[in-house]
């Protein structure tokens, strides 16, 4: 089959790999009619991860079962599904407790599993024409037969409920503001949750003129940190209260508006902005080891935070990526309701075989490059 496969740093190829087979009885094969492009698939893009030469990208999959294992009891072939980016038992303490994407079976030695990803299991991605499913009964979320909403329903993998998770840990109850720091697709699913949620207001923070339209174009107020103070911005805009609550999505990769790199940089600015009281979530990501950072002290994840603001203030902070499962039935219901549009972030869809040019061009955040989706069978 045909697949995309990390060659080095700013270096993949769509190659021939081994088919996707079953392995145990408890798995399924599906025939990948969709799979995304994720900003975090460019932190080891750029070689900013321990991710080996090899390995075949995508963790943003959906499909069409096409071969199932002795052991699976409910799903069947020709089910359209939705494939969460966490690979999953379903019976270990934590899958029990709703902690799906911290499974403490898949991947021994570390809590969570996903496809096609660095340090997280063996498992390929599916970047490619067919994936392996593991207690696919488990993971995979049926969807409606059919291929209409595909945009939509693509999104349940990672960034739509992430985005969701993202206001979850930040504790936001109707009615309250939020600001999301970051306007890629996992920040706008965020701002987009928020105002499902029933946000007073959503500022979304970013300078990409491209990203903060979309942001306008789901009712958000879009604030540019490259026109000036950003915290500066969201407490004027409050009256000096500041904002509810506050999500990051950015990660360790954020850079100023002069570019410069600054792991910390947005953490430190919601610390500020956020009132006293308020709440943080953190589903940007940030990593035990970035090889690639400028000191040793950031090549092993530790940041420098204005802890003391955040501890004067009161303020709360869940982080950790998102238990796919807790959400994504639900987010399901909303698109099929029309409820959600997650599919408006989208921007280009391309052959499997164009996904040189995809990675290269999301890469380089190229305007117009908002969201890239890879159909394998283009």
């Amino acid at each position: 089959m045909r697949a995309v496969v990390y060659n080095g740093p700013f270096d993949v190829s769509v190659t021939d790999v081994p088919d996707a087979t079953i392995e145990a009885p408890t798995d399924a094969v599906v025939r990948v009619t969709t799979t995304n492009i994720c900003g975090s698939d460019l932190h080891m893009y750029e070689g900013r991860t321990g991710v080996e030469p090899g390995t075949v990208f995508g963790h943003e999959n959906m499909g069409v079962v096409e071969a199932v294992g002795s052991g699976v009891a409910d799903l069947k072939v020709g089910d359209r599904v939705s494939l969460p980016f966490n690979i999953a038992c379903g019976h270990c303490g934590n899958c029990n407790r709703g902690l799906t994407g911290f499974c403490v079976t898949v991947n021994p030695g570390v809590a969570g599993g996903a496809y096609g990803y660095a340090s997280m299991g063996p498992y390929r991605g599916g970047q490619a024409e067919l994936l392996r499913v593991p207690f696919a009964d488990f993971n995979a979320l049926v969807l409606p037969e059919g291929t209409e909403q595909e945009n939509d329903f693509t999104m349940l993998s990672d960034v739509f409920p992430t985005g969701w998770h993202g206001v979850e840990l930040s504790g936001q109850r109707p009615g309250e503001s939020v600001v999301v720091f970051g306007a890629g697709p996992v920040g706008l699913m965020a701002a987009h949750s928020a105002m499902i949620r029933g946000a007073s207001q959503v500022f979304v923070v970013d300078k990409q003129a491209d990203r903060l339209a979309l942001a306008e174009a789901y009712g958000c107020t879009p604030v540019d940190y490259s026109a000036g103070d950003v915290v500066e911005t969201l407490m004027d805009a409050t009256g000096g209260y500041g904002v509810d609550r506050g999500v990051e999505a950015v990660g360790y990769q954020a850079h100023d508006a002069s570019g410069d790199e600054d792991p910390a940089m947005t953490l430190n600015q919601l610390f500020a902005c956020v009132r006293a009281t308020g709440g943080i979530g953190v589903v940007g990501v940030y990593l035990p080891e970035d090889p690639g950072a400028g000191t040793d002290d950031l090549k092993q994840g530790k940041l420098t935070l204005d802890y003391g603001l955040f501890f004067s203030k009161g303020q709360s902070m869940g982080t950790g990526q998102a238990n796919v499962k807790a959400y994504n039935r639900e987010l399901r219901d909303l698109i099929v309701a029309g409820r959600a549009q997650p599919g408006k972030i989208v921007s280009h869809e391309l052959p499997l075989e164009d996904a040189v040019t995809g990675y290269d061009q999301f890469d380089k955040r190229v305007d117009g490059w908002t969201k890239v989706l890879l159909k394998p069978a283009a």
